[in-house]
């Protein structure tokens, strides 16, 4: 069974940093795509970042030139730099991933609470 293993959210002050990291286990064979997604209370969830096994990334244009999603193959692991932060960027932060298992299926983490404060 897979699992997405989140840490790294909490309380911080507007302009301030967090490092959000993701961990997978489980019986994997192959990653396609890791990245994070956050949503906030009756609103529907967002692509914040994602990479690629090549290594090519994607971002929302809300945090682009404020956050860096970077991953390390080898530890099947995820990590999002959030720097400059807003309280604008405060929602669950969701790591997300895309794995052969051995047939491509899509598999979420539980969830971390971002709050950034004004």
């Amino acid at each position: 069974q897979v699992q997405l293993v989140e840490s790294g959210g909490g309380l911080v002050q507007a302009g301030g940093s967090l490092r959000l990291s993701c961990a997978a286990s489980g019986s994997i064979f192959s990653i396609a795509v890791m990245g994070w997604y956050r949503q906030a209370p009756g609103k529907e969830r967002e692509l914040v970042a994602d990479i690629t096994a090549a290594g090519t990334t994607n971002y929302a244009d809300s945090v682009k030139g404020r956050f860096t999603i970077s991953r390390d193959n080898a530890k099947k692991s995820v990590y999002l730099q959030m720097n400059s932060l807003k309280p604008e960027d405060t929602d669950v932060y969701y790591c997300y991933g895309q794995f052969g298992t051995p047939k491509m299926r899509d598999y979420w983490g539980q969830g971390t609470q971002v709050t950034v404060s004004s």
